[in-house]
């Protein structure tokens, strides 16, 4: 909240280096285009991406098929399960994940031989 829309990028702006001084990626931020004025103030309300949403679920489940590698990808709420026997291919389907253009930043936990 701030007296001129300038002001509130700024502010975004700031919210972004503090994150990624946290470690979390400025695209996980979900910021709404338009900000809402209000007499003198301005404001926009900002909230962090949590989870997959089901449309990027699917995209990346039918990315990972269409690779042919030897893994299984499953959906588990608003995480996506993926399991093999070899290293290797689980390592090319986080890559493929990272390098592909699906709009936010991903996280790969429970990394397990």
């Amino acid at each position: 909240m701030s007296e001129s829309d300038f002001q509130v990028n700024q502010l975004l702006d700031i919210l972004r280096a503090k994150l990624l001084k946290r470690g979390i990626e400025g695209s996980s931020l979900d910021v709404p285009e338009n900000i809402v004025h209000s007499g003198k103030t301005w404001f926009v309300e900002a909230k962090l991406k949590q989870g997959i949403e089901s449309a990027t679920q699917k995209k990346i489940v039918k990315m990972i098929k269409d690779s042919k590698l030897k893994v299984q990808a499953q959906i588990q709420g608003d995480e996506i399960r993926v399991t093999g026997k070899s290293r290797d291919d689980l390592q090319a389907v986080m890559a493929m994940v990272r390098g592909g253009d699906l709009g936010q930043p991903f996280q790969f936990k429970n990394f397990r031989d």
